[in-house]
């Protein structure tokens, strides 16, 4: 029986109206997502490999001038003291090239015993080679040896292509041997080149007297 008074009736929500993703439009976001994580990933990977080859390139120049330092520390303290291994007399200093391309092989006498000591009263046979891309140094273990003895031999850089030494006579000029006739004990100045493997030169000039 109606009584007259109105009903309430209560309505849900239609669910086909409410906005949503189709499979398509979840595979496209999939998509741009791999590709935006991509591009990050390549993006680091370059500055990490960029990273590496400046942290090789500071190694590498820091070799040669590490190098570089040392010859001219050596030739600044050469002295005019000649060598003797066995019977054989050496003159004070020694330069010689080692192959046809004119790799350079030194050898001289130092004052103070060690490479990285002041000038003293010792003395010390050093010298310097290229050898398979690589400059070593060599050290004997003392100004007069017997004929059998070898120097020991130090790696200092690698990557060398040539390493030259000139000369500078007293008739004003360079020679890639020494001694050169007429000349005195020690040249008048050096001049170290050094060839990298990619075609730079970095040259070091030095006064001796």
């Amino acid at each position: 029986m109606d009584s007259g008074k109105p009903r309430l009736v209560r309505r849900l929500p239609a669910t086909h109206g409410v906005p949503g993703f189709t499979l398509v439009e979840v595979l496209v976001a999939i998509a741009i997502l791999a590709l935006v994580a991509l591009l990050a990933w390549r993006a680091t990977a370059a500055m990490t490999d960029s990273e590496m080859r400046l942290n090789e390139e500071s190694v590498r120049w820091q070799r040669l001038d590490a190098l570089l330092t040392r010859v001219e520390a050596d030739l600044r303290a050469a002295v005019p003291r000649a060598a003797r291994h066995g019977n054989v007399v050496e003159p004070p200093w020694l330069l010689s090239q080692g192959d046809a391309a004119g790799n350079a092989v030194l050898a001289f006498t130092r004052a103070g015993p060690w490479s990285t000591d002041e000038p003293g009263v010792g003395g010390q046979r050093v010298g310097y080679r290229w050898r398979d891309g690589n400059v070593d140094a060599l050290y004997w273990p003392q100004i007069d040896t017997p004929s059998a003895t070898d120097p020991a031999a130090f790696g200092l850089a690698g990557g060398i292509a040539r390493f030259r030494v000139l000369a500078l006579g007293g008739d004003g000029r360079w020679s890639t041997q020494w001694p050169v006739r007429g000349a005195t004990e020690l040249p008048r100045a050096v001049r170290v080149e050094v060839t990298l493997a990619d075609g730079s030169t970095i040259e070091r000039w030095l006064a001796l007297q």
